[in-house]
């Protein structure tokens, strides 16, 4: 009852005549995130471990870089995210998704790696076709949408190839070139096979995120459907582009 109270008292002040209400990005993240995400009051997210999270900074105009590096949850949401076919390439810097506040996501999957294994899984990636075991967070739901996506897959042989050899999903690691933890790390991401995916880095020949990129994809647009339908993001809608990458983001769709 106790997470019951806070999401009524933080959604309702501004319906009842009081001075704040809940921003967007924090219903969708109380929505999918209930057992963390209590509530929100005062430009904070209130955590059901009794700790407060600061929605916004009060720094405008942030760099691309400021962004990745020193977000605040409320920059996780100033980029947004459209399911479906790309029509165009993405726009310089229009990485939707790949802007991460770390704290939020330690409180939501575990803030050490020991933590975090203690929350994984094991489940067969489309076990007709491919058959390869993987390890992903319980937590959240990761692992069910996950297994409703292989179930998806599973269903197309001609798609076999790029599902194969599983590139990786949980591995406590930082982003190549960075100090910024990768979702790896937390168990809610999918890398499909890396011989038939394209990299910004791998393009580039570099790390640097100001670098001029080209962009390249060769994944189908049936595996990227697949995995937006179950609250994955792909990696692909990024300009520092990622094709092989999906994480589970359902605030995001």
């Amino acid at each position: 009852m106790k997470t019951a109270c806070l999401v009524f008292i933080s959604i309702f002040p501004f319906l009842l005549g009081g001075q704040e209400s809940v921003p967007d990005g924090a219903q969708k993240l109380m929505r999918y995130y209930p057992s963390v995400i209590a509530g929100f009051s005062d430009n904070h997210l209130i955590l059901s471990d009794g700790t407060k999270l600061l929605w916004d900074d009060g720094i405008k105009g942030k760099t691309p870089r400021q962004l990745l590096e020193t977000p605040d949850v409320e920059d996780m949401f100033t980029q947004t995210y459209s399911k479906g076919a790309l029509n165009t390439s993405p726009q310089k810097n229009h990485d939707p998704g790949r802007i991460r506040n770390e704290q939020l996501f330690k409180k939501l999957y575990g803030d050490t790696r020991s933590a975090v294994n203690r929350e994984l899984v094991q489940i067969t990636w489309c076990p007709k076709l491919v058959g390869q075991k993987i390890t992903v967070t319980r937590l959240h739901g990761v692992a069910e949408q996950l297994k409703k996506v292989s179930e998806e897959l599973d269903k197309h042989p001609e798609l076999k190839k790029y599902l194969t050899n599983i590139g990786g999903t949980f591995n406590w690691r930082y982003i190549n070139g960075t100090k910024r933890l990768s979702t790896h790390s937390f168990g809610t991401t999918i890398d499909i096979n890396t011989a038939y995916s394209d990299y910004w880095q791998w393009t580039c020949k570099c790390t640097a995120e100001d670098a001029k990129v080209n962009y390249k994809n060769r994944i189908p647009q049936a595996i990227v459907d697949a995995f937006e339908k179950h609250g994955f993001i792909w990696g692909g809608k990024w300009y520092h582009y990622d094709t092989m990458h999906f994480e589970y983001r359902p605030e995001s769709l």
